[in-house]
C-alpha cells in the first residue's frame, strides 16, 4: 500500500480523482511495480487530455476512464489493457492523436484504443449506419486482439452505471443496444460477472415498470421463501459431510432479467414462478462433481429431462458446471449448479482468465481454452467483412450468432460440433469448412438421408454429401440461421450475379450498337476505357455490370462509343435482333409474377435498376404502368429451345364435389406437372375457385394441362391468370 500512496503523492493535486488511490492499491495486489509506475503515467496523460471536460453528471471526465480500469482490474487484466482503458476516449474526444499515444504507452495500447474508438468522423447516411459501422470497427480490431472487446465492456458496464443523467430517450436507445449486443457478447466470452450486470442495468433502464414489479416480487418471495432456502442448504452440507466430500453450498437468488426472460419464453404470469433461489454447491474436483450429483438426486428426487452434462460437453463459451432441477420440499422446483473451484473462477471471469492465469503461478490451461474458443467464433467474424454485406448486414449476422448454444451434434468421426437451436443440415456443414457448405448436394442424418432444411436435434450424427460441381442454392438463406453460412451464401450469390450481369451487359450493350452499325468485339478497349471512366466506372466490366443490372441504359451507353473524329457511322441496313431469352441468365433476369411469362408467349422487358431485366407478357396489364419510360424498354424474344422450368397460374372454376381437389391435382400430376402451390376460394355452396401455380416448359405444355383439366366433368371453367 505504501507503494500505491507513494504514486498517488507525485500526482498534481488538480488532476487527483475520486478513485485513483482504489485504483493503484488494487493493481499492486497482482501487478509488478513498474507496471503500475507505467499505469501512473497513463492517468496523468489522460488528465491532461481531458482537462476542463465534464460529463452529464456535471463531474470531470477523467473519473470515467478511472472506473472503467476499476472493473478491469477487477477481473485482473494485465497492464496494456489497463493502460489502454484510462485512455480509452483520448484520440476520440481530444485532439491526441494515435501516433502520440505509440509514442509514448506503445504500439499494442494504441492499437486498443483506436479499436474501441467509434467513427465519428466519418459522414454515415443514417444513425444506424454509422452504429453499425462503429460496430464493425470494434468487432475488427477485437480479431486482432481480444483485449479490446474486454475494454469496450467496461466502457459500457460504467455508462449504464451512469445512465441516470442520460434524456430518457437515449436511455432506452443505449439499454436496448446492451441487450441485444452486449450483454450477449459477455455472455460468449463467458464473463458472467459482467453479462448479469449489463442485463440487469439494461432491463431497468428499459422496462423501469417491469423491473420494479418483479423486484417488488422478488422481495416478497425472498421473505416467504427464507425458511425453505436455508432448510434446504442445510440439508445438502449435511449430506455431503456425511459422505466425507468436500465441498461448499451457496445460495442464490436469480437476477431480475432472467426471471423476466422466463416468463417470456414460457408465456407464464409472475405468479407461477416459484423457483426463485438456486443452489450452487463447489467442489474440488471433476470426480467429487459427478459425486455430489449423485448425493443430491438421493437426497431430492430429479426431474427427468433437467439434467445437464456441461462438463462433459461445455457450452459454446467454454462454460462448465453440471445442471439439475429437483423437486423440493412442497413439490418446489430447486435448481443446483455443481462444478469445481477452477470452474467456478472461469465461469465468472470467462476470457479474463486467460490474463489471469498468464500473471499468477497456476497452469493457463482452463484461460487458454477460453481464449481458443474465442478465437475460434471471431474467426467466423472475419469472413463476414469480406462478404460484401453493408454494415448493417454484418451486424444482424452478429446479433444471430450471439445466442447461446442449443444444439449438440456429432460428425461422422465422433467430433462435437455446437450449433443455434434451430440450425439446419447446411449450417452444420459451413461450421465444418466454407467449402463443404458450398458443395453440399445432401445430408445424412443417423445415416438417413434427409432434406438440407431439416432442423438437427441434440445427439444426432451429421454426415455431409458434397459433388464437386454444386453450388450454393439462393433457396439456403431463407432457412440458414447461423452467421457463417448466411455470410458465405450471400458472398457467393452476390459473386454470381456479378458475372451474370456482366454478360448480360454485354449483351444489351451489344445489341444497342447493331441500332449505330457498331460491333461491340471492334470497339477498342482503350474506348471501353474511357467512357468506364467518364461515368465514374473503374473497368469495362463494371460498366457491362450496371448495363446488366439496369443501372444504366445501354442505348445511350451505345451513343457514347461513338467515334470521336467527327465521322457519322452508316446507317443500319438491317433493324437491330431482339435480346434472346435462355432462360438460363440467372438472377439478373427475372419473369414478372404479374403475368407469369413462359416460353413461346410474346414478351417485352423492362429494365429495373438493381434486378436488371424483368420479363413481361405483351398482354399484361401493368405495361401501361411502364409506358411513360420508353427508354427502359428492351425487345426480347425467346430461344428456340429454353430448357428450364416457369412458373404460371391457372384459375379453375369447379363444382363444389368430395375430394375435386386432390382429383384435379392428380390429372395434373399425370401431366408430369409440378404443383407449386394451390390456393381455394370457396364463392358460394355450388361451386368453388381453385388457384394453381403451376411449373411448366412452355405454352404447349400448359395448353395440355388446360386440355386435360377441362375434360373433368367437376371443372366449370379453365383460365389462365394474368394481371
Amino acid at each position: 500500500m505504501d507503494y500505491a500512496s507513494s504514486i498517488l503523492n507525485l500526482l498534481p493535486t488538480g488532476r487527483r480523482s475520486i478513485g485513483v488511490n482504489q485504483l493503484l492499491n488494487k493493481l499492486e495486489t497482482y501487478l509488478p511495480p513498474a507496471q503500475v509506475d507505467r499505469i501512473r503515467d497513463a492517468y496523468e496523460f489522460g488528465a491532461e487530455a481531458h482537462e476542463g471536460q465534464k460529463r452529464l453528471s456535471g463531474e470531470p471526465y477523467i473519473a470515467h476512464p478511472v472506473a472503467v480500469a476499476h472493473i478491469l482490474a477487477d477481473l485482473h487484466l494485465d497492464a496494456p489493457t489497463i493502460v489502454a482503458a484510462i485512455l480509452h476516449d483520448v484520440i476520440e474526444d481530444t485532439p491526441t492523436a494515435k501516433d502520440d499515444i505509440a509514442e509514448r504507452f506503445g504500439a499494442d495500447v494504441a492499437e486498443l484504443v483506436d479499436g474501441v474508438s467509434k467513427l465519428d468522423h466519418i459522414q454515415f447516411r443514417s444513425r444506424a449506419e454509422a452504429q453499425a459501422e462503429s460496430f464493425r470497427k470494434m468487432l475488427l480490431a477485437m480479431v486482432r486482439d481480444i483485449r479490446v472487446i474486454m475494454v469496450k465492456l467496461a466502457d459500457r458496464t460504467h455508462n449504464m452505471r451512469t445512465l441516470g443523467s442520460v434524456p430518457p430517450a437515449k436511455r432506452r436507445t443505449v439499454a436496448r443496444e446492451t441487450l441485444e449486443i452486449y450483454a450477449p457478447i459477455a455472455n460468449r466470452l463467458g464473463i458472467h460477472s459482467v453479462k448479469s450486470e449489463l442485463e440487469e442495468l439494461g432491463f431497468k433502464a428499459l422496462y423501469p415498470g417491469r423491473h420494479r414489479i418483479i423486484e417488488k416480487a422478488l422481495k416478497k418471495a425472498r421473505g416467504n421463501q427464507k425458511q425453505f432456502v436455508g432448510k434446504i442448504a442445510d440439508n445438502m452440507r449435511n449430506s455431503i459431510e456425511k459422505a466425507q466430500v468436500k465441498g461448499r453450498v451457496e445460495g442464490r437468488e436469480k437476477h431480475l432479467y432472467s426471471v423476466y426472460q422466463k416468463m417470456r419464453r414460457k408465456r407464464i404470469p409472475l405468479s407461477s414462478i416459484v423457483d426463485m433461489f438456486g443452489f450452487r454447491i463447489i467442489v474440488d474436483s471433476i470426480d467429487t462433481a459427478y459425486r455430489v450429483l449423485g448425493i443430491v438426486h438421493g437426497l431430492y428426487r430429479p426431474m427427468p429431462g433437467r439434467f445437464k452434462d456441461y462438463i462433459a460437453i461445455p457450452r459454446i463459451n467454454g462454460y462448465q458446471s453440471l445442471h439439475t432441477t429437483l423437486f423440493g420440499p412442497n413439490g418446489m422446483p430447486i435448481e443446483v449448479q455443481i462444478r469445481t473451484e477452477d470452474m467456478h473462477r472461469i465461469a465468472e471471469s470467462g476470457i479474463a482468465a486467460h490474463w489471469q492465469y498468464k500473471t499468477g503461478e497456476e497452469s493457463n490451461d482452463a484461460g487458454r481454452a477460453y481464449r481458443d474458443r474465442a478465437s475460434e467464433w471471431l474467426q467466423h467474424l472475419m469472413e463476414m467483412p469480406h462478404s460484401g454485406n453493408s454494415a448493417e448486414e454484418f451486424m444482424e449476422s452478429v446479433k444471430l450468432d450471439l445466442f447461446p448454444d442449443k444444439v449438440y451434434v456429432f460428425t461422422p468421426r465422433g467430433e462435437i460440433r455446437r450449433l443455434p437451436r434451430n440450425a439446419t443440415a447446411v449450417d452444420f456443414a459451413y461450421s465444418v469448412h466454407t467449402d463443404i457448405g458450398n458443395h453440399c448436394v445432401a445430408a445424412k442424418v443417423d445415416r438417413r438421408l434427409v432434406p438440407l432444411r431439416t432442423p438437427l436435434r441434440n445427439g444426432q450424427t451429421v454426415e455431409i454429401i458434397t459433388a464437386k460441381g454444386a453450388t450454393p442454392n439462393p433457396a439456403w438463406v431463407n432457412f440458414v440461421v447461423t452467421a457463417k453460412a448466411r455470410a458465405a451464401i450471400r458472398h457467393y450469390l452476390k459473386g454470381l450475379k456479378h458475372s451474370e450481369a456482366i454478360e448480360l451487359g454485354k449483351r444489351m450493350l451489344s445489341q444497342a450498337l447493331q441500332d449505330l452499325s457498331l460491333v461491340l468485339k471492334k470497339i477498342p478497349e482503350e474506348r471501353l476505357q474511357a467512357v468506364a471512366v467518364e461515368l465514374n466506372l473503374k473497368t469495362p466490366d463494371e460498366l457491362f455490370e450496371k448495363i446488366g443490372l439496369g443501372e444504366r441504359l445501354a442505348a445511350l451507353v451505345a451513343r457514347r462509343l461513338l467515334p470521336t473524329d467527327g465521322s457519322q457511322p452508316p446507317a443500319p441496313t438491317t433493324q437491330a435482333e431482339p435480346l434472346s431469352i435462355a432462360g438460363t441468365e440467372g438472377m439478373v433476369v427475372s419473369y414478372a409474377r404479374c403475368c407469369f411469362p413462359i416460353p413461346n408467349d410474346p414478351i417485352m422487358a423492362y429494365l429495373s435498376s438493381g434486378r436488371g431485366v424483368v420479363i413481361h407478357r405483351e398482354a399484361c396489364g401493368n405495361l401501361r404502368n411502364y409506358r411513360k419510360q420508353p427508354d427502359k424498354w428492351l425487345t426480347v424474344t425467346w430461344q428456340t429451345a429454353v430448357d428450364r422450368l416457369f412458373n404460371v397460374e391457372v384459375k379453375i372454376d369447379v363444382a363444389n364435389r368430395m375430394g375435386v381437389l386432390a382429383a384435379i391435382a392428380s390429372n395434373i400430376a399425370a401431366t408430369e406437372t409440378n404443383i407449386e402451390h394451390v390456393a381455394v376460394d370457396e364463392r358460394d355452396g355450388d361451386a368453388s375457385t381453385l388457384i394453381f401455380d403451376l411449373q411448366v416448359r412452355d405454352r404447349k405444355h400448359l395448353a395440355h394441362v388446360i386440355k386435360n383439366v377441362r375434360k373433368m366433368p367437376e371443372v366449370l371453367r379453365v383460365t389462365r391468370v394474368i394481371a
